[in-house]
């Protein structure tokens, strides 16, 4: 017996020594080719400094930059008033994003009317955002990794009621179970398991499903007849829109091979769902775009959502410019003839997110940004899926597109664009809790909406910078305030329009809790605000017989700052025409309420 033991243990650490082996050498490979690509990303960013614009006697203050001069106060300025004591942003309080819910409302409960809620309004305005920074005594790193909590605020015949409840996803029954974080999400590394051993860890860096977050935190969209809550990670969680009960989770990955999609589906105006994926091949990995089908083309039967997801099919594809560095997609454009791409130089390390998913450690340190290289914007064609061309930009960051159409031979694109991705930084929670010391996070959190005119015919260009085909294209500001999550008219998406809806996203602005109207004809703007008051994303809905493209309602949810109002929750409701608060409601809640990200307006629900 002591033999056979012997010669076990012999053989178990004989076993543990190979596999370490492999381990370092696959490493070590992976370290080599991430050195070679960023060797061969140094040389296109060279390639790109010599023949960008500004080296070909542009101005200065053309392109991207440009459109920043003049926005950030004084550095030196704020840091005297850091040193004398004082906070840089008084009017900015970043706890609204750090409240921690702690009970469910699962029960609709009535609301205080203040002014009048249109009784025409008659549906429920559907919310998705974080909902808990903690899980036990733990604590999440990042907004982004906050447990999903969903709320729902349902009108009717000029009453609103309230309701909330966690997303209960696989990831945050197993957390809750627990009472500590056991998943890895994008910006926090799980607490030690010390059954993990070092081979459990190999082997699941090669199961892409097994351990992998499902906290489906960030949008809502129909599918079907059905709600969904959305996440990047392709996975969707049925919800159930009237008591936000937590239904299936489908997961598209297992089907497709989809390792990424957006958050941001696009609904069609005949019910089919488009969406953006990136999916490995054996020549690198590609952008490609997924097409649920809702009718069908030659019956005109309508499928249901389980058949929309039976019928899921790659209608475009497009390959990523550096095959191990996929870009970082949010949200993608689509018009009458077109989807647009916008391939930002943020990506995402492969061999990184490979050495971090054997090291546990999360995927927000595998984001890597490209400065020097250009943005990339790519129309495909929706007859064939082909590229039909590509335009080049200076390097910008960006999570929404506003909107995009066609018009006069150019498509039109509307983005949110941030210099660089430093305001992923700024979601990191000690970075929230210390934004009173930091003198950069204004400029860091700093946004404008921007234009691009994208000339579809233009195969020998008079004017531009021309390489590769590629012709440089500088935007133009649609108006001078930070704006977030914007929302249309959901009938104008992919047309020609003239008004968007955003929060401000200025942290230095004297009220940054701001709802914005945006003119794009005009480059005007109007502003809605309150002291104190936090709205989210606005949501518009269109009157029952409207003419004009503004011609309804926004819906906001808000939320108060200080501790003395976290346990409380509400809903505006501004005329959209004229930007003045019809009637609002406010309910008191038996927990704090965080701030929240995404949501849908479910008509009739």
């Amino acid at each position: 017996m002591k033999t056979t033991a012997r010669y076990l243990s012999k053989k178990k650490i004989l076993l543990k020594t190979i596999l370490t082996s492999k381990v370092k050498s696959t490493i070590d490979r992976y370290k080599k080719c991430r050195f070679w690509l960023t060797k061969g990303l140094l040389r296109v960013a060279n390639n790109w400094r010599d023949t960008a614009p500004s080296a070909r006697g542009r101005t200065s203050t053309a392109g991207i930059e440009g459109m920043f001069l003049g926005l950030d106060e004084n550095r030196d300025f704020l840091v005297k008033r850091l040193n004398a004591g004082q906070d840089l942003y008084p009017n900015c309080d970043t706890s609204i994003w750090l409240r921690n819910c702690t009970r469910d409302i699962p029960t609709p409960v009535q609301g205080v009317i203040k002014g009048k809620i249109p009784e025409w309004l008659s549906g429920s305005l559907l919310r998705n955002g974080p909902g808990s920074t903690h899980v036990g005594s733990y604590e999440f790193k990042h907004i982004f990794d906050s447990s999903a909590l969903l709320h729902r605020f349902a009108f009717k015949n000029g009453t609103v009621s309230y309701q909330c409840r966690f997303l209960e996803s696989n990831t945050y029954k197993k957390n809750k179970a627990a009472q500590r974080i056991v998943i890895t999400e994008f910006g926090t590394r799980a607490c030690p398991d010390p059954c993990n051993t070092i081979f459990h860890r190999f082997s699941n860096v090669f199961k892409w499903g097994d351990n992998q977050s499902d906290n489906a935190m960030i949008s809502i969209y129909p599918i079907g007849d059905e709600y969904f809550a959305f996440t990047e990670y392709p996975i969707m969680i049925k919800i159930d829109p009237t008591t936000l009960e937590t239904l299936t989770t489908i997961d598209i990955g297992c089907l497709t091979g989809i390792v990424h999609h957006t958050a941001h589906p696009h609904v069609a105006a005949d019910g089919a769902v488009f969406n953006l994926a990136t999916v490995p091949k054996i020549d690198g990995p590609h952008y490609c775009v997924v097409k649920f089908p809702r009718v069908d083309s030659e019956t005109g039967y309508r499928y249901s959502t389980d058949e929309m997801f039976g019928r899921m099919c790659i209608v475009a594809t497009i390959k990523c410019r550096w095959p191990l560095h996929p870009g970082y997609m949010h949200s993608f454009g689509m018009t009458e003839h077109y989807f647009v791409v916008v391939e930002q130089p943020l990506s995402i390390s492969l061999s990184t997110a490979v050495v971090n998913r054997f090291k546990g450690d999360p995927l927000s340190s595998a984001l890597k940004w490209f400065q020097d290289c250009p943005t990339l914007i790519h129309l495909i064609s929706r007859t064939d899926g082909k590229t039909v061309k590509t335009f080049k930009s200076d390097a910008f960051f960006y999570l929404h597109i506003i909107n995009q159409y066609e018009e006069d031979d150019h498509i039109v694109i509307d983005i949110c664009c941030y210099r660089d991705p430093s305001m992923i930084d700024c979601m990191f929670v000690e970075a929230l809790q210390n934004l009173n010391k930091n003198p950069d996070y204004a400029a860091m959190f700093r946004s404008r909406p921007l234009r691009f005119m994208l000339p579809i015919n233009c195969d020998n260009p008079t004017s531009g910078d021309v390489e590769n085909d590629h012709l440089y294209v500088s935007p133009e500001k649609l108006c001078d305030l930070g704006c977030e999550t914007p929302r249309i008219n959901e009938f104008n998406i992919g047309k020609k329009y003239r008004f968007f809806y955003a929060i401000s996203s200025d942290v230095d602005a004297e009220n940054p809790g701001t709802l914005i109207k945006v003119d794009t004809y005009n480059k005007t703007c109007k502003t809605w605000c309150e002291q104190n008051v936090y709205p989210s994303e606005p949501i518009f809905v269109s009157l029952p017989d409207a003419e004009d493209e503004d011609d309804g309602v926004v819906l906001s949810s808000i939320i108060w700052g200080g501790s003395e109002c976290e346990n409380q929750a509400g809903v505006i409701v501004l005329d959209a025409k004229s930007w003045t608060e019809i009637g609002r409601a406010v309910f008191v809640t038996q927990s704090p309420v965080p701030k929240c990200l995404h949501g849908w307006y479910a008509a009739a629900v």
